[in-house]
């Protein structure tokens, strides 16, 4: 009879209980739930060329802006300051509304100075921009 005691209280002590840990565990899932910052990716949307054969415009429809290696800008083969290419386009979009903008960039350029300028150039209202590469 004293084997079975023992038996019977050894049987109840071995029990775990998990209730506690899946409660931690569910706290700590909502913490982080709350405390994931979620942030949007900015970015500049560039088209890739198709295989379609390409509509030829008349160079009076088109902003030429081009960077050389040093990272000057020249729009219409004019020498433009850095803060001043949004202005420039803005007023060449007004004589010439449906104009493209075609950025074209040496190799060598900073691609992050390419990048402003391509975002200056959306910004000033270019709904078609494009970009190139000086040939070597």
């Amino acid at each position: 009879m004293i084997g079975r005691r023992q038996r019977k209280r050894v049987a109840e002590e071995a029990e775990i209980n998990i209730t506690p840990m899946l409660d931690i565990v569910f706290i700590m899932l909502i913490f982080f739930i709350v405390t994931t910052s979620f942030v949007k990716e900015l970015g500049v949307a560039l088209d890739r060329p198709s295989n379609a054969p390409v509509k030829e415009q008349k160079r009076s429809e088109v902003i030429l802006v081009r960077i050389d290696a040093n990272g000057q800008v020249f729009i219409e083969d004019r020498l433009v300051n850095a803060g001043a290419i949004r202005a420039n386009i803005v007023s060449g979009l007004a004589r010439k509304p449906d104009a493209t903008v075609v950025v074209i960039a040496d190799r060598n350029a900073d691609s992050g100075y390419i990048v402003t300028v391509v975002d200056q150039a959306r910004v000033a209202g270019a709904a078609n921009v494009s970009l190139a590469a000086t040939a070597r």
